[in-house]
């Protein structure tokens, strides 16, 4: 969208205040190849979020402070007199204004009053996936009512997410209880205890093919090919060794060391280096 404004209005380039890089590569038959880069400054690198873009889009797209730390900017801008040099880091996000994420859904959403129903980490299921294979290690675990037992209501499944502890408002147990798995059709949030609950890790994913999106086009995988990756599901999570299988219908990726808080909608991006290569949507 911005893009296209920016085309109409006669614009060369777009620049943004995103924490990352760009270099272009010269190719000899004249083309170009463009390589979205990490920011420099590690702490705040911002190129999780970019993972959607293309090779037409980086073409257009400048990133002029990718290449600093947050300190530095901050000077910059102190000197140059703009009033943002000392604001606190926004944690939210941009577009919904000073207001906290579930208070955003809440005012957007109705609430839905539901059973909050406890899995015990001993329940059969995490015993029975004993396998290698990534097709079936990235199958999700598949909760129904009888395998656990209600310990409380909620307000709504489409106000929660995997992992999440805080707004639960259940107590009365040992350990806090953490969101497993949401049933938004039957208005069901899964629960378990402890941040240690098998039901919060897993070892694979899967991105189905019509989801899957590269950077790097001349990079990309052929049906059959598996590569090792540094990945990422979430924005600040330190990039995590794993292996990507790429297969007729999609990509499955198995990681090193199991994984917390895979959720179904998000993004999963991988890396070489310091440089974003794909990315897809997590089925």
């Amino acid at each position: 969208m911005f893009l296209d404004a920016a085309t109409q209005l006669g614009a060369d380039f777009v620049a943004t205040g995103h924490y990352c890089q760009k270099q272009t590569l010269e190719n000899s038959d004249g083309t170009q190849t463009h390589r979205l880069i990490a920011g420099a400054d590690n702490n705040k690198d911002q190129s999780y979020f970019l993972c959607q873009l293309s090779q037409a889009q980086l073409a257009k797209a400048l990133f002029p402070i990718g290449h600093l730390q947050k300190p530095e900017v901050r000077r910059i801008a102190g000197e140059i007199g703009l009033n943002t040099a000392e604001k606190k880091d926004s944690q939210g996000l941009c577009f919904i204004g000073k207001v906290k994420l579930p208070d955003f859904l809440q005012q957007q959403l109705k609430p839905k009053e539901g059973k909050a129903i406890e899995i015990p980490a001993n329940a059969p299921l995490f015993s029975a996936k004993q396998a290698e294979n990534p097709q079936v290690l990235s199958i999700a675990y598949a909760y129904t009512p009888e395998m656990g037992t209600v310990v409380g209501t909620h307000r709504g499944a489409h106000y929660y997410t995997v992992g999440q502890r805080k707004g639960l408002g259940i107590g009365g147990t040992p350990e806090p209880l953490f969101v497993l798995d949401t049933d938004t059709k039957n208005n069901i949030v899964y629960v378990g205890q402890g941040d240690h609950h098998p039901g919060l890790f897993r070892e694979a994913l899967f991105i189905p093919q019509s989801d899957v999106h590269h950077v790097r086009p001349d990079l990309a995988l052929n049906p059959g090919e598996s590569k090792e990756f540094d990945v990422r599901i979430r924005y600040r999570q330190a990039l995590q060794k794993a292996t990507l299988h790429q297969e007729p219908n999609g990509i499955y990726i198995t990681f090193n060391e199991k994984q917390r808080g895979i959720t179904p909608g998000q993004f999963a991006a991988w890396y070489a280096n310091d440089e974003l290569i794909g990315s897809g949507v997590i089925a």
